[in-house]
């Protein structure tokens, strides 16, 4: 039986939390296989990135995710970790779940975007569980809790509408309770930088610090809340202004029309990932594997491949622009708050994320794009470590 069709069938025992191992049977991989055979391409010619993917990338990529890229090895990377499944809300919540070996460990959960996946986390995973190993000190150990967002990964099927990123966030402090823990931090990402936000605002007493990467600010239409931006700033405000934004159009108007094909194509989901990989990695002008290691990005395509997940992922964009909520003026997050820039490719400004949020940390980094943990896992899990050391005296 397939994983798909054993996590549709199997609705027992809906809170409990159960064992989970990745296994895509050879049957799947042989049609995977044999549909990136049987490819159709075609491109305008004298053409390149500013249209999109390029006919000679996406072919070389295709090339090797079909005769080169081993998902057996890979699998059993991501199954060396111990994984679980359980029902929050009336939907299946897959996630990662490592315990540090030093008592004094806290816990830590982690959440990826669009068009990631905790495989984002891989590479930190050893270090923030054990940096006896990774040369840091004991008491930089932390419980690791890495949930696949409703709809990602193994955190399906979607059962219903309205996974907003505060219901989102509602379920990830039930899972939390689930699992015994009444004081952690979160870290997010992307999709998981809207979601760590609601956390702590829906359980501030709960939360020693939110941790955020990738995180968009913008500006209220105050008066004067433009005077006295760097130049710097400048910039970042004019790159979100004029930000190439459709995929977020399509996904957020249009999820299952988009879907039918990624859905039907694996060279379909391999290029709308790939490029969003090429654009939000670093360095600007380079291909992501610059930073991030092919056989790990075709890891992540592969992943919402077998998991048939190109739209349901998708959803979490609609949910977020047709939430009447998120619209709303929000009181500012009372709970310490850490921000890490990518200088090349983020867009926060300290001045408008000041008056959301209650900044202790702010860094901005040179090297190392949207994709941080996964680009950059070493300076990643410093400033993780930064961070919480500073908010857990």
């Amino acid at each position: 039986m397939s994983i798909l069709k054993d996590l549709k069938e199997n609705n027992s025992h809906a809170e409990e939390i159960r064992p989970f191992r990745i296994h895509v049977t050879d049957e799947e991989i042989a049609d995977l296989r044999e549909r990136l055979g049987r490819t159709r391409l075609s491109e305008l010619p004298d053409t390149g990135w500013e249209r999109g993917v390029p006919l000679s990338y996406v072919t070389e990529l295709k090339n090797d995710w079909q005769n080169h890229f081993d998902w057996r090895k890979y699998e059993s990377r991501l199954n060396q970790w111990p994984q679980f499944i359980t029902e929050v809300d009336g939907q299946p919540i897959h996630f990662l779940h490592i315990r540090s070996s030093e008592a004094d460990a806290k816990p830590l959960m982690l959440i990826h975007g669009w068009p990631g996946s905790f495989v984002e986390f891989l590479d930190a995973i050893g270090p923030l569980t054990n940096p006896r190993a990774h040369g840091g000190e004991p008491k930089q150990a932390y419980h690791l809790v890495i949930p696949s967002i409703p709809g990602f990964g193994y955190s399906i099927p979607l059962r219903a509408t309205g996974w907003t990123p505060a219901r989102i966030a509602s379920a990830f402090i039930q899972l939390m309770d689930r699992l015994g823990y009444t004081h952690y931090g979160v870290q997010g990402g992307d999709t998981g930088a809207f979601i760590a936000p609601e956390m702590a605002r829906q359980a501030p007493d709960r939360l020693l610090g939110i941790h955020l990467n990738a995180l968009l600010t913008f500006p209220s239409g105050e008066e004067g809340e433009l005077n006295g931006l760097t130049e710097e700033e400048q910039q970042r405000l004019a790159r979100m202004e004029s930000f190439n934004d459709g995929y977020l159009q399509i996904q957020s108007k249009s999820p299952n029309t988009l879907a039918y094909a990624l859905h039907d194509s694996p060279v379909g989901q391999l290029a709308w990932i790939a490029e969003i990989f090429k654009k939000w990695s670093y360095p600007v002008d380079a291909l992501a594997e610059q930073s991030i290691d092919r056989d790990l990005l075709l890891t992540n395509i592969s992943l919402y491949w077998f998991s048939c997940t190109s739209g349901s992922s998708a959803q979490v964009y609609y949910e977020s622009m047709n939430d009447p909520m998120a619209w709303i003026p929000k009181d500012p997050v009372s709970v310490p708050t850490g921000v890490l820039v990518s200088r090349s490719h983020d867009t926060s400004i300290r001045s408008f994320a000041a008056r959301d949020f209650n900044i202790v940390h702010w860094v901005e980094y040179s090297e190392g794009g949207h994709f941080f943990a996964l680009e950059q896992p070493q300076l990643f899990v410093e400033d993780v470590r930064q961070f919480f050391t500073r908010v857990c005296k």
